[in-house]
């Protein structure tokens, strides 16, 4: 094998790269949504927006321009005393605080210049404010009655809570519409808190309600409010509560099971809209919850709403969607209006601190060894061939795979680049198994050309084809995983692939299928070379040199793959057992990869020793050279050729004398 192996593959890398910037290379002449083209070569964002990247000017056709947030830092528009800012898509507006209007009657106004909020002393708001108030005890008092739940039964507690859940709701959108001067009504006590928003007139080009209640949010198109209905007002509310949790738990889940017990981690909460009530919307709803038990080790998560039914009511998933999930907070998505929740899977295992001990000082071992033997790989000539050339882009995707899984595995902050951390490690190692598939491919394909005279197409062929396999094949399935579930690469805890919606096959379904053609490969060329062996027609070196990587690949495919099975086995009562012997095995694979090909082998072997030879007579014959180069040997010490007559002389003289 002529030249570093690694050159071919980063040629094709940087060729993919030439690629895309010549197709990102050229004229505008279609920009991305929310943008504009500039002199028919670059596009930019339109104001109030700014792209992805953060670029002004762009080619990228697939940039995306996002919503600036003028209400948020670092913008923070400023609307003046008893007013706040009220973000919509592209821009934003400012408006009265509840309880405030402007002189001129309008609902809202640009910038703090024209804020001339005024307090009103209308007795309609005194009045809303007292009947909103009166609705508020009443849900206290009925949530506070402990008797009125105990001796229920679960099928009547769901019925209960179902229409006192419906109740609220129709009682405050009508009383935040029996006041429509005053837009925004607050009113929180221990038990439950509310936020209401009442719209008279038509609704502005793509603005959106955000209402809050406890920590937890609801923002909704001012379209799915109205309704169509311009006649009279229309109103929106958000209501949270802080106890109904403890009423209808996890229990009322219909997807629940023994093994995997699921708990309520947020509060409930309820969005209804009036005069009309209507469930269906044209847009969905985004809804974020803050976590009752924070910072938790988070197995699965599910968004749910309570889903009233003749056979008893219930939390369900449908139509309810995760966006994404911290150690704060979870954000839904949903299509329809009901009342919402957050049901959580707890990870039971606590964090084993010898478990982090074992990992990290064997991944460094191994990081340490891999580069050795990458090292060995690519400066030892004897060993030169298509089969290292395999063992080197093995090596090489491990030792960057433990680089990144040491250095950014816990960095879930910020999500974009746990995201990236994700889907690198995911690509990663998916590339080295594809290596592992390539080497078992190799020793089928020399193995079975022992019986025709073609062992240097076999060569032709494998440099040729490994390349663009062994790194184009895992690009093209994490490509197609980020495309179909990009929210699902980073967990709340691990930058990896999130167990939600059996995402984390992605990566172990290419692996088992991987491991299952290996072996295949490896059952083929036993079988050819004991056929081969018995008839010797071939020469017995060559065949068994073959069965000897035969077998070291074996081993190599147990040790690199059927220990991350060792990684699903962790359950029940053997879970400590099985994540030790995962651990271990898994931080020491670099460790094997140079104790096997490097270290066990005799040509290499034979290398180190020609090195040591050589650095050991360079030392000698600098020892030599301190006497000058006019110095005899015998001046300074015995020449080779007097030290050996000396040896023959003592060996001559017979013991005892």
């Amino acid at each position: 094998m002529q030249g570093p192996p690694l050159l071919p593959g980063l040629c094709f890398l940087l060729s993919l790269s030439g690629v895309l910037a010549q197709k990102s290379k050229g004229t505008c002449r279609q920009c991305p949504l929310n943008a504009s083209c500039v002199n028919g070569t670059y596009c930019t964002c339109n104001p109030g927006y700014t792209s992805r990247s953060g670029q002004k000017f762009f080619t990228f056709p697939l940039e995306i321009c996002e919503d600036v947030d003028e209400c948020k830092p670092p913008i923070s528009i400023y609307c003046g005393v008893n007013a706040e800012c009220q973000n919509i898509e592209g821009s934003f507006y400012c408006h009265c605080n509840a309880g405030y209007k402007l002189l001129s009657g309008n609902a809202q106004f640009s910038n703090s210049n024209e804020n001339t909020c005024q307090k009103t002393t209308s007795s309609k708001t005194t009045t809303g404010t007292k009947e909103l108030q009166q609705v508020v005890e009443d849900i206290e008092s009925l949530l506070t009655n402990k008797t009125a739940w105990v001796m229920e039964e679960k099928r009547d507690i769901a019925s209960k809570a179902t229409f006192i859940l419906q109740t609220v709701e129709s009682d405050v959108i009508k009383t935040a519409l029996r006041a429509p001067d005053q837009k925004i009504q607050k009113i929180q006590n221990s038990t439950v808190a509310i936020e209401t928003r009442v719209v008279t007139d038509s609704c502005s080009k793509g603005i959106i309600f955000n209402l809050m209640a406890q920590m937890n949010s609801l923002s909704i198109h001012c379209n799915d409010v109205i309704q169509g209905n311009t006649q009279g007002p229309s109103a929106v509310a958000f209501i949270s509560y802080s106890s109904l949790g403890n009423i209808i738990n996890a229990t009322f889940f219909e997807e629940t099971n023994e093994k995997d017990p699921v708990y309520l981690n947020s509060q409930v909460v309820s969005a209804a809209v009036g005069p009309e009530r209507n469930v269906s919307l044209s847009q969905t709803v985004i809804l974020s919850f803050q976590h009752v038990k924070m910072k938790p080790h988070i197995k699965r998560t599910f968004c749910v709403y309570w889903k009233g039914t003749k056979e008893g009511s219930h939390w369900s998933r449908d139509g309810c969607v995760l966006i994404q999930a911290n150690k704060t907070h979870t954000t839904c998505n949903c299509t329809h209006l009901s009342s919402f929740a957050v049901l959580m899977a707890f990870d039971s295992q606590e964090e084993d601190p010898a478990l982090t001990v074992i990992t990290y000082v064997g991944l460094s071992l191994s990081l340490l060894c891999l580069l050795l033997a990458a090292l060995t790989f690519l400066l030892c000539k004897a060993i030169r061939n298509t089969s290292t050339s395999l063992h080197l882009q093995l090596s090489i995707c491990l030792f960057l795979a433990y680089l990144l899984f040491l250095t950014a595995i816990d960095r879930t902050e910020p999500k974009v680049l746990c995201a990236i951390v994700a889907g690198a490690l995911h690509y990663l190692y998916l590339a080295a198994f594809t290596w592992m598939l390539l080497e078992g491919l190799h020793l089928f394909l020399t193995a079975r050309n022992l019986t025709v005279v073609n062992y240097s197409g076999v060569n032709r062929f494998m440099k040729w084809f490994m390349f663009p396999v062994g790194y184009g094949v895992p690009a093209v399935i994490v490509a197609i995983s980020a495309a179909s579930r990009p929210n699902l690469y980073g967990t709340p805890d691990r930058c990896w692939l999130h167990p939600d919606q059996g995402f984390v096959w992605g990566f172990l379904g290419p692996v088992c299928a991987i491991i299952c053609v290996n072996f295949i490969f490896f059952l083929l060329v036993l079988w050819i070379l004991k056929r081969k062996l018995s008839s010797l027609n071939s020469e017995v070196s060559t065949i068994q040199n073959i069965r000897m990587l035969t077998l070291k690949a074996i081993a190599q495919v147990f040790i690199l793959g059927c220990t991350w099975f060792l990684g699903i086995l962790q359950v029940g009562p053997a879970a400590r057992v099985m994540a030790y012997l995962f651990t271990i095995i898994n931080s020491l694979q670099g460790f094997f990869i140079f104790l096997v090909y490097c270290l066990f082998s005799q040509q290499v072997q034979k290398w180190f020793r020609e090195i040591i030879k050589s650095k050991s007579e360079s030392e000698t014959h600098t020892l030599s050279s301190r006497f000058g180069p006019d110095s005899k040997p015998s001046e300074g010490m015995f020449s080779r050729a007097s030290e050996e007559k000396i040896l023959k002389l003592e060996h001559s003289i017979p013991h005892g004398k």
